[in-house]
C-alpha cells in the first residue's frame, strides 16, 4: 500500500534524514586506506546509540537475505554494490566504497547512499560514481507533482545509457515511512509517463546504482552481498525525498555540511 505523508509528518521525517546525512559524511571522512570495514559498522553502530536512533539493517531478514542482516550498515567493495555485509577487510589503495545507511528515529524511516574512491582513484571509477550522482540529481528533479514514476525512472536510465551503462531493475528505490522498504518500487529504468502518479505527500528512495560492464548480479555466500557477475566495479547514490506541492524535498540532503 502506498501511504502519503502531511506536511507534519514530512517535517517529522527530518530529523533522521539529517542524521543520516550527517552520518554518511563523517563516516566518508573518516573512511581512508587502512580502515576495516567492521570499524566502519562499530562506529556507525556507536554514532546510532548517540543519536537515540534505530537501526533499520541490524535486525533486517527480507526473503532475499539468509539470515538477519546483523550489522547497522552496508560497505559494499569494488564489485560488490549493493547489501555489502561488513567483514573483515582492510581498505586498500583505490578501492570504490558504496556506504548505505538507513536509521529510525521516532518512529520515521531515512535512508541513504554514497559512494567513494579511498586513496588513489582511477578514472573510470569516477565516471562511474559521478554517473549514479548525475542520474539522482536527474531522478529527483523528476519527482514533481505533474509527473509519474515513470518519469523518476526514465531519468536515472536515460542518464545511464547516455553513459554506456547497462541497468538491472530488479533492486532499485521505494516507499519509506515508518519502514525501510515500503511501496512503491522505484526502478532505476522506465517509460515516462507512466507508472504510479506523483502526489503531494509521497516519501521515496530514489537509488540509482550501476555496474561498469554488466547488469548481472551473483550473491556473496554470506547470503547477503550483491557484486557484478563479471567482476567489474559498481557504483551507488541515493537519498529520500519527499513530494511536495513546491517540489523535491531532499531530506537526506547533505549540501549543507558542503559534501555531495
Amino acid at each position: 500500500m502506498i501511504e502519503l505523508r502531511t506536511p507534519a509528518e514530512i517535517e517529522a521525517m527530518r530529523p533522521a534524514g539529517r542524521f543520516v546525512a550527517e552520518a554518511l559524511a563523517t563516516l566518508r571522512d573518516e573512511t581512508r586506506v587502512g580502515t576495516n570495514l567492521l570499524a566502519i559498522d562499530r562506529r556507525a553502530h556507536e554514532m546510532i546509540r548517540r543519536a537515540g536512533a534505530q537501526s533499520c539493517y541490524i535486525d533486517y531478514h527480507p526473503s532475499f537475505g539468509a539470515s538477519p542482516f546483523g550489522k547497522v550498515i552496508c560497505t559494499s567493495v569494488n564489485d560488490a554494490v549493493l547489501h555489502g555485509l561488513p567483514h573483515d577487510y582492510v581498505l586498500r589503495d583505490g578501492d570504490l566504497v558504496s556506504l548505505d545507511f538507513a536509521v529510525s528515529i521516532d518512529g520515521w524511516v531515512a535512508d541513504s547512499a554514497v559512494s567513494f574512491v579511498v586513496g588513489t582513484p582511477r578514472d573510470e571509477d569516477l565516471a562511474l560514481i559521478d554517473t549514479t550522482q548525475r542520474a539522482l540529481d536527474a531522478a529527483i528533479a523528476a519527482a514533481t507533482t505533474d509527473n509519474r514514476i515513470g518519469d523518476i525512472s526514465a531519468a536515472i536510465g536515460d542518464i545511464a545509457r547516455a553513459d554506456g551503462y547497462s541497468i538491472n531493475t530488479d533492486f532499485g528505490g521505494h516507499g519509506v515511512g515508518h519502514i525501510m522498504h515500503g511501496d512503491p518500487h522505484v526502478a532505476n529504468d522506465g517509460r515516462p509517463g507512466r507508472g504510479y502518479p506523483l502526489r503531494e505527500g509521497l516519501v521515496i528512495a530514489i537509488e540509482p546504482w550501476f555496474l561498469a560492464t554488466t547488469d548481472e548480479l551473483i550473491t556473496d555466500p554470506d547470503g547477503w552481498t550483491l557484486r557484478s557477475a563479471d567482476g567489474s566495479r559498481g557504483a551507488h547514490s541515493e537519498h529520500t525525498i519527499a513530494v511536495t506541492a513546491d517540489g523535491p524535498v531532499v531530506l537526506t540532503d547533505r549540501s549543507f555540511l558542503g559534501v555531495a
